[in-house]
């Protein structure tokens, strides 16, 4: 009886210490095969999303009212200074007199302007309104609602092809949209480079119908048509500030954009007037930022405060299937207000926990810090395209507030097993590269590959905290493929050798050679 009570102790002693890898590997088929029984109902979704989307109007103007504020349900319009006429929706009209006003109006939708645009396609304003399902999806635009509304009827298993006029998120940095772009494209989206619609035809009439488009390419004469159920137009927003009478006092407005230009205290050219959110010339079209800005703009005009909005260092997601999270400059704009030689970019890829198990490709997941070198190596722009990059982008926002720097980041000890922590210089899980790569100094009695895990690919060009330098990596490079003597695998995994053997002969395979990220 002894014996069998030992023996089963051992047995469960075994089955709890290969537990976790069995029972994730057990809970990732398990999730699949439900997930292929599981019927996603969109009109189910949609409803959801209209009474939530209801329940926050209903809240706001309840808070409103908690707070005295007198809220009217009318068209305003300027019709002389310090005074507006409001029209509300049976047609009767009041008159309002104000010291200051704070133009708020937002931006709708733009159609493309071509025929059956407006008849046939939807805007990204539809889509959780939608009665059915839109079926196979072409989006048209770049921006991130447009990638957004992409990633999200992929999601569902949609077929979605994205029609891109010139670049990928405008306005970002432009290494991060490609590497977002390849994510999506892994999932099967479709990108049609180049190309813009030149007409929009119904096929057939239904729920969702039948569409053909018909496209042009931009850099020639090539035409391509495509046959879609549903079109979704996502390539920009137009400011309504056209009909609200602002040439009648002289407020300024850029007659391309619509766009009001402020100050740094949002006034615009007439001293009472300000203006916050999507509607200002040159600031991020942020949710969040339009309610700092207008808070803080309370706060100065009644409050007796002085904090100004932070535009530069606004914290944004693009939430696509894999998220992109990014803080500060893009690596553009870096160099144009800071020149090149005045910055130092670090890189590394990473390999989330999660997707170990699930075999998910391990050079996907990266991030980028854009430091000032002659500031401390400040850090300027943060960018991380991973799982629940908006919630490790909050954190490094705050920090940036701070003023962070690249010491600060290396100091900092991260927390395992998360993705955040390699953002902090952390790396578990990953063969790193122990070598002082600086400028075009490297130290062979130093360099030793160090595994400090088995489960991601060997050979992965790390800095000893995990960051890589871009440019001192550049310049490494041709150092990399020096030889060392009698080059050879310890039993322990760490790499050993003298001046001779080539580090190259040790590569398990071509995709793993020694070479930084980039």
């Amino acid at each position: 009886m002894a014996r069998e009570e030992r023996d089963w102790e051992k047995r469960r002693r075994n089955e709890l210490l290969r537990g976790p890898c069995c029972l994730r590997c057990c809970s990732s088929v398990l999730w699949w095969e439900c997930a292929q029984q599981v019927k996603h109902n969109w009109e189910t979704m949609t409803e959801a999303i209209q009474k939530h989307v209801g329940s926050l109007n209903w809240s706001y103007q309840r808070a409103l009212r908690e707070k005295a504020v007198a809220y009217v349900n009318s068209y305003g319009e300027f019709v002389e200074h310090h005074k507006i006429k409001a029209t509300n929706g049976k047609g009767q009209e009041t008159c309002y007199t104000a010291a200051k006003f704070v133009i708020a109006t937002g931006e709708r939708p733009r159609y493309l302007g071509i025929r059956g645009d407006k008849e046939y396609c939807i805007t990204s304003d539809d889509l959780f309104s939608l009665p059915y399902c839109p079926g196979a999806t072409l989006v048209v635009g770049a921006s991130s609602v447009a990638l957004e509304c992409a990633g999200f009827l992929a999601g569902l298993g949609l077929e979605v092809t994205v029609m891109v006029r010139s670049q990928l998120l405008r306005g970002f940095d432009q290494e991060m949209a490609e590497k977002v772009a390849s994510s999506m494209q892994q999932l099967g989206v479709r990108f049609l480079r180049k190309f813009v619609p030149v007409e929009v035809q119904q096929l057939e009439k239904g729920s969702p119908g039948k569409l053909k488009v018909v496209a042009k390419s931009t850099e020639g004469t090539e035409m391509i048509e495509g046959l879609y159920n549903t079109v979704l137009l996502a390539i920009g927003r137009d400011s309504c500030t056209k009909k609200i009478g602002l040439e009648k006092i002289g407020v300024k407005v850029n007659e391309k954009t619509g766009k009001i230009p402020v100050n740094d205290v949002e006034q615009s050219s007439v001293p009472y007037v300000y203006a916050v959110g999507d509607v200002v010339e040159g600031k991020p079209e942020l949710t969040p930022v339009a309610v700092q800005a207008g808070r803080l703009l309370a706060r100065r005009l009644f409050g007796g405060r002085l904090e100004k909005c932070d535009y530069i260092n606004a914290p944004t997601v693009v939430f696509t299937p894999l998220e992109y999270g990014c803080c500060g400059y893009a690596e553009e704009k870096a160099v144009e207000v800071y020149r090149k030689e005045n910055l130092e970019v670090y890189h590394t890829l990473f390999w989330p926990l999660e997707w170990t198990v699930a075999c998910r490709d391990s050079n996907t997941c990266y991030a980028k810090i854009i430091c000032s070198k002659f500031d401390n190596d400040r850090v300027i722009g943060f960018h991380v395209l991973g799982p629940k990059a908006g919630e490790i982008t909050q954190g490094f926002a705050a920090a940036m507030k701070c003023g962070l720097t690249k010491q600060l980041l290396d100091d900092t000890i991260g927390i395992h097993p998360t993705c955040a922590q390699d953002d902090v210089g952390v790396t578990f899980g990953t063969w790193f590269l122990r070598a002082e790569l600086q400028y075009r100094q490297l130290s062979v009695d130093s360099c030793r590959f160090l595994p400090v895990g088995r489960c991601s690919p060997p050979w992965r060009s790390r800095s000893p905290r995990g960051w890589t330098s871009r440019r001192r990596a550049a310049e490494a490079k041709p150092l990399l493929s020096l030889s060392l003597s009698r080059c050879r695998f310890c039993e322990d995994g760490v790499l050993s050798g003298k001046p001779g053997d080539s580090v190259g002969a040790r590569r398990r395979d071509s995709s793993s050679a020694v070479h930084p990220p980039g």
